[in-house]
C-alpha cells in the first residue's frame, strides 16, 4: 500500500511540474498570442548603461584625466568604434578609457619604483619601471579586445534563435520592422547583447533612417561576419521583394550546420591538444604509481650488490 501511495504521489508531482512547465515555458502559442495584439506602440527600451556608485565614482575620476590627452579625430573614431563593438556607448567612454591607461601606467610605475630594491642587477631597476608603464598603458586595450571578442561570440551564438523568432514573426503576419521589435523584446533576458543591438537598430529606423542604412550600421557595430551576411540577405529581399521568411530559415539552418561542424572540428583537435598535458603530467604520475615500487626495490638491492663487487 505504501509503495502504491509513493507511486501516485510521484505521478501527481510529475504531472503538476509538466503542466506548469508547458503553460509557462514551452507553450507554442504564447508568442503567437502576443503577436495577435496591437504592438505598434511598443518601442525598444532606451540604452542606458547600468553603473553602480563605485563605477560612477571611478568614471568621474578617470574622465578629467583622460581629457588631458590630446586625441586626434581619427584615433577618437577608432576608439569609439571599439567601445561600441564592446557594448560601451557612454558619451564619456573615450576619456575614461584613456584616463584608465594613464592612471594604470602611473600606478604600475610607482609600484615598480617602490619594489626597485628587490630587483638585482644594474639593468633591472631601470628597465622594470619602463616595462611596468608599458604594461599599464596597453592593458586597457587588451581588456577591451577581450570584451569585443566575448560580445561577438555571444552575438554569433544567439543568431540562430534570432532568425527562428524572426521567421515566426514574419509568418504570423508582422512586417520586418515589427518583427525586429518583437525579437528585441522577447530575447532581452536570454540574449541581451543581440537584443540591445536590435533595439538600437529599431531606434535608427524609427528616427527616419532608411532600413538599408540602419541594417548596415547594425552590421558595422557588431563586426560579426554572420551578421554582415544576414544584413546582405535582408537588404536583397527588401530590394527584390522575395520571401523574407524563406531566406531567414535557410540562413538559420546554415548557421546551425556550421556550428555543428565547428564543434566536430574542435572535438577532432582534442586528441592533439592532450598530447602535451598527458606527456608532462599524466605519464610521470602513472610511471610513479605503476613502476615506483619496483624501481625502489631494484635500487635498494642493486646498489648494495654493485658496491660489494668494488
Amino acid at each position: 500500500m505504501s509503495a502504491l501511495l509513493a507511486v501516485l504521489l510521484f505521478l501527481l508531482i510529475g504531472g503538476l511540474i509538466c503542466v506548469f512547465g508547458y503553460l509557462h515555458y514551452v507553450k507554442p502559442t504564447r508568442l503567437l498570442d502576443q503577436l495577435k495584439n496591437n504592438t505598434s506602440d511598443v518601442l525598444p527600451t532606451p540604452l542606458r548603461p547600468k553603473l553602480n556608485k563605485t563605477d560612477r565614482s571611478v568614471a568621474r575620476f578617470l574622465e578629467p584625466v583622460g581629457n588631458l590627452i590630446p586625441i586626434s579625430p581619427q584615433d577618437a573614431a577608432a576608439v569609439r568604434n571599439d567601445l561600441v563593438a564592446a557594448g560601451i556607448r557612454s558619451s564619456s567612454a573615450i576619456p575614461v578609457f584613456h584616463g584608465s591607461k594613464i592612471v594604470l601606467s602611473v600606478v604600475l610605475v610607482l609600484l615598480s619604483l617602490v619594489m626597485r630594491g628587490h630587483f638585482k642587477g644594474p639593468v633591472a631597476p631601470l628597465m622594470m619601471p619602463m616595462f611596468a608603464g608599458f604594461i599599464g598603458y596597453m592593458l586597457p586595450g587588451v581588456i577591451l579586445s577581450r570584451l569585443i571578442k566575448r560580445r561577438r561570440t555571444a552575438v554569433r551564438l544567439s543568431l540562430p534563435d534570432v532568425l527562428d523568432l524572426l521567421v515566426i514573426c514574419t509568418e504570423a503576419g508582422c512586417g520586418l520592422d515589427q518583427a525586429l521589435v518583437n525579437v528585441s523584446r522577447e530575447l532581452k533576458k536570454v540574449h541581451p547583447a543581440i537584443s540591445e543591438e536590435i533595439g538600437l537598430l529599431n531606434m535608427e529606423i524609427m528616427a527616419g533612417k532608411s532600413r538599408a542604412d540602419a541594417l548596415r550600421n547594425f552590421a558595422g557595430r557588431t563586426g560579426e561576419d554572420e551578421i554582415k551576411k544576414l544584413v546582405a540577405i535582408l537588404i536583397q529581399t527588401d530590394r527584390f521583394g522575395t520571401s523574407v521568411s524563406d531566406a531567414l530559415r535557410t540562413q538559420s539552418d546554415y548557421l546551425r550546420i556550421r556550428r555543428r561542424h565547428e564543434a566536430e572540428e574542435r572535438a577532432g583537435k582534442v586528441g592533439v591538444k592532450l598530447v602535451f598535458p598527458i606527456f608532462f603530467f599524466c605519464m610521470p604520475s602513472l610511471l610513479v604509481v605503476t613502476a615506483g615500487s619496483g624501481m625502489l626495490a631494484l635500487f635498494h638491492n642493486l646498489f648494495p650488490a654493485m658496491s660489494a663487487f668494488h
